[in-house]
């Protein structure tokens, strides 16, 4: 229930970005036999992060009055807003994710992706290794006024926080890839794979776990695993940076060191 933590060594997400056609929003979480409604209870590729993603959930999706999102600390499986509500609700961009809390971490709606301001939303899949004394240098850094704004105390509302900040002065490819070796030399062993989204493109980060692409001149879908046996998905290398659009594919590897 909220609020409450569950003791788990789990340190996991599944996420999805789309772009592309009008679909409707709860067929999205839905489609195809690995779907990520599927994938919230049996993933095929969580390199032991876990076994399943039942710590809550979250939609966020792009219309005219702007971003909207629905999160929930109930498992993607059984909220039934996912089934009566969602699939009434259309849009041409969508992030979504299932969480697996890391031990120690709420198990609240807070604490589920996406994160959202008024332009972006963002998710995480992975963990921070030795949080939160491992990030203690990095968010002295940040305003006590952004502080105060932390949704849920855990590593990836944490990282939303520094991702957003700096998105306030560089790009995304600039701001992912800088947080991304901040992090991992803050606290050496951590997973980080980020997901960024403003209606109109996203981008992605692979450092330890899955994601796959699926791009052409009408949509553009990253996840962490396929929905489906399509030969079109691509699947994306370790440490590597990602932007997508339709018709609009960029991998290039993370460049570490290269500040």
């Amino acid at each position: 229930m909220p609020g409450t933590f569950r003791e788990t060594t789990a340190e996991m997400c599944r996420h999805l970005g789309y772009l592309g056609p009008e679909q409707s929003v709860g067929d999205l979480l839905s489609r195809g036999e690995n779907s990520l409604l599927r994938q919230s209870y049996a993933p095929h590729d969580m390199r032991g992060g876990g076994t399943i993603n039942a710590d809550g959930f979250g939609v966020g999706w792009w219309g005219t009055d702007g971003f909207s999102r629905y999160r929930s600390a109930q498992p993607l499986w059984s909220d039934p807003v996912v089934r009566e509500t969602l699939p009434n609700i259309r849009s041409r961009a969508v992030m979504a994710a299932a969480r697996s809390a890391t031990v120690g971490m709420p198990v609240q709606h807070t604490a589920c992706a996406p994160f959202s301001d008024e332009t972006w939303a963002f998710s995480h899949n992975g963990v921070v290794r030795g949080w939160p004394e491992s990030l203690g240098a990095l968010a002295a850094e940040l305003p006590v006024s952004d502080l105060l704004q932390l949704e849920a105390p855990t590593d990836s509302a944490a990282l939303w926080l520094l991702l957003r900040r700096a998105l306030g002065e560089q790009d995304p490819e600039k701001a992912m890839s800088a947080l991304v070796q901040d992090v991992v030399a803050a606290a050496p062993n951590s997973r980080v794979n980020l997901l960024l989204g403003n209606g109109s493109e996203l981008w992605a980060t692979t450092w330890h776990h899955s994601l796959s692409a699926l791009v052409d001149d009408e949509r553009a879908i990253l996840m962490s695993e396929p929905y489906d046996d399509n030969p079109a998905w691509q699947s994306i290398p370790d440490r590597h940076f990602v932007s997508a659009r339709p018709g609009h594919l960029i991998v290039i590897p993370l460049e570490m060191g290269a500040r």
